[in-house]
């Protein structure tokens, strides 16, 4: 379940471990951001397949249509903001629970804490790899080189020798002033 996501992604490991052949992908060359830092990333197709939600004695069963990436990545897919709309589900990340409406009542998919936590762990440590890769070191020497300069003085504003003095209201024509500076005494 992604909140911010407003694409139903999955990973074409996936679909392959699924026995889906990719000549069924539709293609699509609109990328999308996000998913890789600072760079966006090209689905290799879509796909539109059923996902059912429920057991046999209440089930919900839509179509939805997934960005096939060619990535690799933690999860299988990312359910996100289409596929709360087609199945009208709300989800609840506190408790870890998606409830939509069903022909017999209302259905839940829930998950436990321990489950949740073990696939934050996995994340992070493909992060961590991530992280250490060489791709992502000339990412960021991308990102430095387009970076602006500190050193360079930017605006009007410059330091000045010594107290300034500074009208304390310039809207009030009383003219009161204040001394400002680095080295004016305690007084």
């Amino acid at each position: 379940m992604d909140r911010g996501s407003s694409l139903n992604i999955m990973y074409a490991k996936t679909l392959d471990e699924m026995g889906v052949d990719r000549t069924n992908l539709h293609p699509i060359q609109a990328p999308f951001h996000g998913i890789m830092p600072g760079r966006q990333a090209v689905p290799l197709g879509q796909i539109d397949l059923p996902v059912t939600f429920g057991d046999r004695s209440n089930y919900r069963t839509e179509t939805l249509t997934f960005d096939v990436v060619g990535f690799l990545g933690t999860f299988h897919t990312i359910l996100g903001q289409p596929c709360y709309v087609k199945f009208m589900a709300v989800p609840n990340y506190m408790y870890l629970k998606l409830k939509m409406s069903g022909p017999h009542g209302v259905i839940t998919i829930g998950t436990s804490f321990q489950r949740a936590y073990e696939c934050k762990v996995e994340c992070c440590g493909y992060a961590s790899a991530v992280i250490a890769s060489e791709e992502l070191t000339t990412l960021r020497e991308e990102v430095i080189e387009g970076a602006p300069d500190t050193k360079r003085s930017s605006g009007s504003f410059k330091s000045a020798e010594g107290p300034k003095e500074v009208l304390l209201d310039p809207s009030n024509s009383e003219g009161k002033k204040v001394r400002i500076g680095t080295a004016l005494s305690s007084k």
